[in-house]
């Protein structure tokens, strides 16, 4: 058992991680030190320390358990949050935070660090992302960290048995309460114990999200069975259970109400109280054939990390399917609107078998995006099959397309400031698939149809039936086109050359029509001008008169409108031939965010491809 608890350790260990533990009650679980420099790191360890100062005195003067700092004079922000689990004092959350911050105080070389005490959890990162969406991380993987016990117990079964319905129970329940907090604790009648449990998800992040690191709670720290202590750490929760007392029974929550809906465990843990022996190896053969069933599910074994949905459930909330809650149409098929019966509403995109290449990209989009977490690309939720349907359940964005507000029904509704959320919100959800994700995908398919819009009008990149894989040996891969015509780069279209730089000169083409509210292929009807949106633009630009691509309907500033101009430009930058002459999204993020001009570089009449705007598919 030693030796497993050694291999289950290092093998949710990596690099950039340290764990270490004392006797104290103050265990460090997993800590890291980001790994990117900044111009000027002095500044930038001045701008965090005033963070942790801030975050003292919240903790202190206001009595929270939760705080939020920032620090951005001279352009190296530092924002920070501090975490304590709400079993502690306000001196013992300080006592916490203190201890943090001593050991935080070595990572003087990056960009940003967390550590995650047994009480506590501290994060600084030089942008802000990460409060609402902890699951962001700029140059880490997002691991989970699990450490256990050295002691089993002594009834395995009984406790491996009360101790599942435990945990399933809390992380089912933690989601469903205000502060995404429970404290809990179980009998366990045959060995005269009680098990102690809490589930913690960070204030401020959205309820789904913090079910879905619950359910890798779950699924990982049943690994630790049957010792008697086990801890999980991901940057967007902490869950632990201890048969040794770390918070007083008076500090514990009823979670009876919260479970309404769900199987009850009662009968569970009745049975493993009387050491139902019968039971426990019906449910081990049950478990067996079920692995043995699921290992001959090809899609289901690929699928890990989707949530499966029942067909029928999802059939009951988009009301069998109904005309009146379609939301959108394309490619292999229709996108509807789910509302589940806790009022969850979800977008139930189903594709048909039965059309050449919808497996492919059914599961292709399952693999590509089921693990990945960011604020600017769409969340996949989970899927399903039905005979000859598949289906994959998605984030509901409430405002649709962008298209829809360029030159559609709500054309003109999108004011500039607006506007140039949509384009920096773009840029980053592609450095962040390009640099910031462990491996390179290219999306192959941006265009304005495939960026939603939430309520408050932030933008993610959605569809990624299309995206592939980009060798990490290789700086672009020849295949055979896919994407759209008006906004796929000339060398792939005409060549299959492939690269990141594909998806550059696609978000610059979006980036126009962004700006100008017309559709990249638009010529205008009785006009003799029949040039597509690049070449027009390139034809104004040249003149110094590329202002008047801006739409009619923004009245724009004279500083409004320079600042437009500076982002045409970019936009040109990024449609340039050949592909090595075009920025990477991380230096377009850069040039948005700080306001840089094209300082040396010069641009030249951009290749672009003739042809209607369709999707389509070449041999």
């Amino acid at each position: 058992m030693a030796i497993l608890v050694v291999l289950l350790v290092l093998l949710f260990t990596k690099p950039g991680f340290s764990q270490k533990t004392d006797s104290n009650n103050t265990n460090v679980i997993a800590m890291r030190c980001g790994r990117n420099t900044l111009v000027n790191q002095q500044n930038f360890i001045k701008n965090r320390n005033s963070t942790f100062r801030d975050l003292r005195t919240q903790l202190l003067d206001q009595r929270l358990l939760y705080a939020r700092a920032q620090a951005i004079s001279s352009g190296d922000s530092v924002f920070a949050a501090v975490q304590c689990r709400n079993y502690l004092s306000t001196d013992q959350c300080v006592a916490c935070f203190d201890e943090s911050v001593s050991e935080l105080l070595i990572c003087n070389s990056g960009n940003g660090g967390f550590i995650s005490f047994d009480n506590c959890y501290v994060r600084y990162e030089d942008y802000a992302g990460f409060y609402n969406d902890p699951y962001v991380m700029a140059d880490a993987d997002q691991t989970p960290t699990l450490t256990c016990g050295n002691e089993s117990a002594s009834q395995p079964t009984v406790f491996n048995q009360v101790i599942d319905a435990f945990l399933s129970d809390i992380t089912k329940a933690t989601p469903k309460t205000s502060n995404f907090y429970v404290a809990s604790t179980r009998q366990i009648t045959s060995e005269n114990k009680t098990v102690y449990m809490i589930a913690q998800c960070v204030e401020g992040m959205a309820q789904d999200s913090c079910q879905t690191c619950m359910n890798s709670a779950y699924d990982t720290l049943n690994d630790c069975f049957p010792n008697t202590q086990g801890r999980f750490f991901h940057l967007a929760c902490f869950a632990r259970y201890s048969d040794t007392p770390f918070f007083n029974v008076n500090q514990t929550i009823d979670i009876t109400n919260l479970l309404k809906g769900h199987s009850s465990s009662v009968a569970v843990i009745a049975a493993a109280v009387a050491g139902g022996t019968v039971l426990f190896l019906l449910v081990l053969l049950s478990w067996l054939l079920y692995r043995s069933w699921k290992k001959s599910k090809k899609t289901e074994q690929e699928f890990e990390g989707a949530v499966h949905y029942n067909y029928k459930d999802l059939q009951l909330a988009t009301d069998d399917f109904s005309e009146e809650n379609i939301i959108g149409k394309g490619g292999f098929g229709e996108v509807f609107k789910a509302v589940f019966d806790d009022n969850n509403v979800v977008a139930v995109k189903k594709l048909l078998l039965t059309h050449n290449g919808a497996k492919e990209e059914f599961e292709n989009e399952v693999m590509l995006i089921s693990n990945i977490h960011h604020r600017n690309l769409l969340r996949l939720l989970g899927w399903s099959v039905e005979g000859s349907y598949l289906l994959l359940v998605l984030e509901y964005m409430p405002n649709g397309s962008l298209d829809k507000f360029l030159w559609g029904t709500k054309r003109g509704t999108l004011n500039w400031d607006q506007r140039y959320e949509i384009i920096f919100g773009i840029a980053r959800g592609l450095a962040h698939l390009h640099n910031e994700f462990h491996i390179k995908i290219i999306h192959r398919d941006i265009k304005s149809a495939n960026i939603l819009l939430s309520d408050d009008f932030k933008p993610k990149i959605a569809d990624f039936g299309l995206a592939r894989f980009q060798p990490e040996d290789q700086s672009q891969v020849r295949t055979k086109f896919a994407g759209t015509l008006g906004y796929t780069a000339p060398e792939y279209a005409l060549r299959g050359v492939l690269s990141e730089k594909v998806d550059t000169y696609s978000f610059g083409i979006v980036t126009l029509e962004i700006i100008s509210g017309k559709r990249s292929t638009e010529v205008k009807s009785g006009s003799q001008d029949t040039d597509y949106l690049i070449e027009h633009t390139w034809k104004l630009y040249e003149k110094k008169t590329h202002v008047k691509v801006i739409d009619d309907t923004l009245n724009l500033n004279q500083y409004e409108q320079e600042h437009v101009m500076k982002i045409i430009e970019i936009a040109l930058l990024c449609t340039q031939s050949p592909a090595s002459s075009r920025p990477t999204m991380s230096e377009v993020v850069l040039m948005l965010q700080e306001g840089q001009s094209l300082g040396k570089r010069k641009l030249t009449r951009p290749t672009f491809v003739n042809n209607q705007d369709r999707r389509i598919h070449i041999g």
